[in-house]
């Protein structure tokens, strides 16, 4: 299938303004950039009942966590969702519009995690605040109004990547324990040499220069890369993990690792809901306020997210 159209659109505004590959700026250009991309495509804020913000105690100092709260009773299941950027770019903002439809399609608490980023804190920094943050909501349930029975972890790109590695850690190190898992076209493999990592080169649409430019902020060595908690594909063993919804893009040099994953979840004997979105392009799900398919990712998710905490 081509590209769909209205991503072909996107594409189009991008080189009408002289956008420059992600992969030329600097850190700075480049951060300013992704939440001025997230802000115009994921449309205006949809209403939730509550959101609140709070530090809490995480490995290397303070993590800020965003609560989001629907209109029903608790005790709530509770999701914890982790943004995507690469390791290197975004907060808790990134993932705002997300959490909201999440939250209110769901019926659950959400609480969107500030993991420190890099290059100022290399791996596995990130995983293990947001293995903290997940610790912390599991042992603050009564304080949260949710369900420690009922928690999943989510996240788009590197946030399935951290999602991915906090099922891997929660099950190494006895919890919490999780219900389920929503993987967004996440990076699994470091130094992978796929199809989709090959095909996928266009400069004005995510390609492999940009994952090589997140991957050379986040690991301090390429060894590594070699470690599951950065590559989940690279685990030995990936059986007593929870259910999952992985869902990946077409035109995605992630593509064929992030469905690897789902496969490798399968053959281990977890449960596995795998969709390719065809015609879409990485970050996609982001994008509600102008991709049709977004919503419909966002509904899909929702509904294994709403089967999971049933």
């Amino acid at each position: 299938m081509p590209l769909d159209p209205q991503v072909a659109a996107l594409r189009a505004r991008r080189e009408s303004d002289d956008t420059p590959p992600l992969y030329t700026m600097s850190l700075e250009q480049a951060r300013a950039e992704d939440l001025a991309a997230i802000r115009a495509g994921g449309g205006d804020p949809v209403p939730v009942a509550e959101v609140t913000e709070r530090d809490i105690a995480g490995p290397g100092g303070d993590l800020r966590v965003r609560v989001y709260r629907p209109d029903r009773a608790g005790p709530l299941p509770a999701l914890l969702y982790f943004f995507g950027g690469g390791w290197t770019l975004g907060t808790i903002d990134t993932s705002d519009g997300i959490c909201r439809r999440l939250t209110n399609s769901v019926g659950c608490a959400t609480i969107s995690v500030g993991y420190r980023l890099a290059p100022e804190h290399k791996f596995p920094a990130a995983v293990r605040d947001c293995h903290a943050a997940t610790e912390w909501v599991a042992e603050h349930a009564d304080e949260l109004g949710v369900d420690a029975s009922r928690l999943a972890v989510g996240g788009d790109s590197a946030g399935g990547n951290l999602a991915a590695a906090v099922t891997l850690l929660a099950r190494d190190v006895g919890g919490p324990a999780l219900a389920h898992q929503l993987l967004v076209y996440p990076n699994t493999d470091y130094g992978s040499d796929t199809a989709s990592l090959r095909e996928n080169t266009d400069p004005l649409l995510f390609n492999r220069n940009s994952v090589d430019w997140y991957w050379g902020h986040y690991l301090a060595t390429p060894e590594d890369g070699g470690n599951p908690l950065a590559s989940p594909l690279r685990a030995p063993d990936l059986s007593g993990l929870p259910p999952a919804t992985v869902l990946t893009a077409e035109f995605d040099p992630l593509r064929d690792e992030g469905e690897a994953y789902a496969e490798r979840l399968r053959a281990a004997g977890v449960p596995v809901e795998l969709t390719r979105y065809a015609g879409m392009a990485h970050g996609f799900f982001a994008m509600s306020g102008v991709l049709d398919a977004a919503e419909r990712a966002m509904a899909q998710a929702a509904d294994g997210l709403r089967r999971a905490f049933a």
